[in-house]
């Protein structure tokens, strides 16, 4: 029996539940049916290689033990050009995010390489008419609202849906 081929590893910073459901259920009514595989999430890494499994994990379960919940601001509506987002503040989860990438330094997609516009898509890869109209519908329902990130998160990329790799929950004192 083979083992399945490696895949790029994604890492994400998961929303807490409440938030989660909500806009995983704007992205179920706004994202491409043929093309959506996924719940809402917040990529922080899109391919890591498949080689740096065990040093992401043990880098990620340090990070997620250390850390208590880390703050962040849902701000409004994101526009993607084709597609429509949520867009998001966290100065803790950017210093996470840099401190992830200076450990994987040399390991980085050039994508991987540019600080992230923290942001949950909910549309993506429609006519860009569809998407500003998308935008203004929901920019006067998005509120403002700060919230936690609940926990770091790895997964393989396997083209269509993601694999489930493991979760850390944020569980230490420092704040991020």
């Amino acid at each position: 029996m083979s083992e399945a081929p490696l895949a790029p590893l994604i890492v994400t910073a998961e929303l807490p539940p409440d938030l989660h459901r909500w806009a995983t259920r704007l992205r179920t009514a706004h994202f491409p049916a043929e093309r959506n595989f996924l719940e809402a999430h917040v990529t922080l890494f899109h391919a890591l290689p498949p080689g740096s499994e065990a040093e992401v994990r043990d880098r990620l379960a340090a990070l997620a033990g250390e850390l208590a919940p880390v703050e962040a601001r849902l701000e409004g509506v994101m526009p993607l050009g084709t597609g429509t987002a949520l867009r998001l503040s966290s100065p803790g989860m950017i210093a996470l995010r840099e401190e992830l990438a200076e450990h994987f330094h040399g390991l980085l997609t050039p994508q991987d390489m540019h600080a992230p516009r923290l942001h949950v898509t909910v549309q993506n890869k429609v006519a860009a008419a569809e998407a500003r109209a998308l935008q203004r519908e929901l920019g006067p329902s998005v509120e403002p609202r700060g919230f936690r990130f609940a926990s770091l998160a790895l997964h393989r990329y396997r083209g269509g849906p993601w694999e489930p790799v493991k979760r850390w929950a944020f569980r230490g004192k420092k704040r991020g």
